[in-house]
């Protein structure tokens, strides 16, 4: 798992005009919390928050105003539905050796077997619980040779070790299913239909 090193500072304005004025300066506002301590208030810079939060889960290291090092994990992150920049974001305060709850994506591999099916995503993100410091980018699954009807469960997808599934085992993650095309009527049968 990555660790990104950003620099923060603490904010004292708030609002909509603060929340404008901060972005106007490439950065962006957020917030950290947790472990039962009072919110802070943070900016942060704009263009390496964005590379940060390229990969999922990433554990960022928050020099605060130069005082305070802090280990926390992105938690919600709020964008501009139109320009897709980033509006605000929520960090969830972790300590090294803690386990947390965290959604990882799944990565489908291999081709299904031949006929023509679709392979439907149930679950685009696995729940798990890991060490804060040992979140997996991703777990990738094996769809080789299935066919329509066969789906992959929650407990049939290997774990990397000292992660645990925060989820039902018998939830579906994956599915194929048979294509939905369309078989042209034979000739004459759509006419009949339609003189009837």
């Amino acid at each position: 798992m990555s660790e990104v090193k950003l620099t923060a500072e603490t904010r004292t304005e708030f609002g909509k005009g603060a929340a404008r004025r901060i972005r106007r300066d490439n950065k962006v506002p957020g917030v950290l919390y947790g472990h039962g301590s009072d919110p802070i208030h943070l900016t942060l810079p704009g263009h390496e928050l964005l590379l940060a939060l390229r990969t999922s889960n990433v554990l960022i290291a928050l020099d605060i105003d130069g005082k305070t090092n802090e280990l926390a994990i992105p938690k919600s992150v709020q964008r501009d539905p139109i320009k897709g920049f980033l509006e605000h974001v929520d960090l969830q305060l972790v300590k090294r050796g803690e386990t947390v709850s965290v959604e990882i994506p799944v990565q489908a591999e291999g081709e299904l077997a031949p006929g023509g099916y679709l392979l439907e995503h149930v679950l685009d993100a696995l729940p798990v619980e890991a060490e804060a410091t040992h979140i997996p980018e991703q777990v990738t699954v094996s769809v080789a040779g299935l066919e329509a009807g066969a789906s992959v469960l929650a407990k049939d997808i290997t774990l990397p070790s000292g992660v645990k599934l925060a989820v039902d085992g018998d939830t579906v993650v994956l599915q194929v299913l048979a294509s939905q095309a369309e078989e042209a009527p034979a000739e004459g049968e759509g006419e009949a239909a339609a003189e009837a």
